[in-house]
């Protein structure tokens, strides 16, 4: 009867085991395993949500759940979601916060998963694959990239009786132009000096052949004689009233602006493609040339979570959010540059109307946004620093000062 007892007893235990064991997090009541997918950009929500469509019909026992997180709050809901062990199962990354979630344990490396199955990390830009590799191993499959180019309203310059901007554009033209084009009387701005890294004042301080991060990585650029010149052209805009104030632009955005014609000239990428293209009025053409003609490239990645509870449904998700299918949603709906090779002809297609080469371009002459484990710490202090440039409170030889102190901490 005791051994009879005994058996019951290991049964009753190992039967418990295997119940503990069994992961039913992320379960839904109808049997199917459920995954969320965190990213920021609403404009992008149409093609996210096709691409979920024909997950779908692929896999119908795997439900997405979308989080859509402004990109204001987008990091740091993360970092308090991470504390808690509760991320999406699947994410947005960039580049300036991926060495740090990688170090930190806080995402998943997927180079074994992609070992496992086979799946080819060659369909994908190498420069985009490297930007997501930490201590060799690859943390996210590349989404898309992007570079910056000249935006532009034609209807403004029609109305001026001024030529559209061309490739042989330089800071002089740039400047000599958005005198012409701002008009008082119409509320009319020549040209938006938005403070902004990507697709604003790197682009100028490459432009100047200045640096952002030295390539020991060990000091920043930013109080260089280069970069100095290229901050104040940038900032004279506003000075000499061609641009929205530092004031104006916070309370309504230099692009809605733009969009209602009330700017006649601002960089911006193609992520803005998807709204601007219902503006018959704009175009887009190459930046104007510095010293040298130059912008940022970056692209963004999807990751998993090291703490997701379904790392295989999310795996099969990342795996066909880095397919041509999905690369080629994005590219027909023109929202952005899909990172999958090959896949960018369809792009260009996709609104005729803009001349959207001038992105792909930019490529030949870009410069990768700078990523260090503490890039995202930088990018604060130059939005809490600079602004005070911006707004006129400081000079941007005092700013230059403060910020390049406080980057180079965090650099050691």
């Amino acid at each position: 009867m005791k051994k009879n007892l005994s058996i019951l007893m290991i049964v009753i235990m190992g039967l418990l085991v295997l119940a503990g064991c069994s992961d039913t997090a992320g379960s839904s009541k109808d049997g199917k395993v459920e995954i969320s997918y965190g990213f920021w950009d609403k404009k992008q929500v149409p093609a996210i949500e096709e691409a979920i469509k024909k997950f779908n019909e692929k896999h119908p026992n795997i439900k997405v759940k979308t989080e859509l997180i402004p990109y204001g709050q987008y990091f740091q809901k993360l970092e308090t979601a991470a504390t808690g062990g509760a991320l999406p199962d699947v994410l947005w990354m960039n580049g300036a916060h991926v060495v740090q979630y990688a170090e930190g344990k806080v995402i998943e490396p997927l180079s074994e998963h992609a070992k496992k199955d086979n799946y080819s990390l060659e369909n994908y830009p190498k420069s985009l694959i490297d930007l997501y590799t930490v201590d060799g191993k690859v943390y996210g499959i590349p989404k898309d990239y992007d570079t910056t180019g000249l935006w532009y309203n034609k209807k403004i310059f029609d109305d001026a009786g001024v030529p559209y901007p061309d490739e042989n554009w330089d800071w002089a033209k740039l400047k000599e132009t958005a005198e012409k084009l701002t008009n008082k009387e119409k509320g009319i701005w020549g040209f938006a000096a938005v403070m902004g890294n990507q697709g604003g004042y790197y682009d100028f301080i490459w432009q100047n052949k200045g640096y952002i991060v030295s390539e020991d990585g060990k000091s920043v650029g930013f109080d260089k004689p280069e970069a100095v010149e290229a901050l104040k052209y940038n900032i004279s805009f506003i000075e000499e009233g061609l641009s929205p104030t530092q004031a104006q632009m916070a309370e309504t955005a230099a692009g809605d602006l733009f969009s209602s014609g009330k700017i006649a000239m601002m960089f911006d990428g193609p992520w803005m493609v998807p709204e601007y293209k219902k503006n018959k009025d704009l175009d887009v053409t190459v930046v104007p040339k510095g010293e040298q003609r130059a912008v940022s490239i970056h692209g963004l990645s999807n990751v998993i979570s090291a703490h997701s509870k379904q790392k295989e449904a999310a795996w099969e998700f990342v795996k066909f959010l880095g397919s041509k299918e999905v690369a080629e949603i994005y590219a027909k709906t023109g929202t952005v540059i899909p990172a999958y090779n090959g896949t960018q002809e369809a792009w260009l297609k996709s609104v005729p109307t803009l001349n959207l080469q001038a992105f792909i371009d930019g490529a030949e002459y870009a410069y990768p946004l700078p990523s260090a484990k503490n890039t995202g710490a930088i990018w604060q202090h130059e939005t809490d620093i600079l602004k005070k440039a911006w707004s006129g409170e400081e000079s941007v030889e005092e700013a230059v000062k403060e910020l390049s102190k406080k980057a180079e901490e965090e650099l050691k």
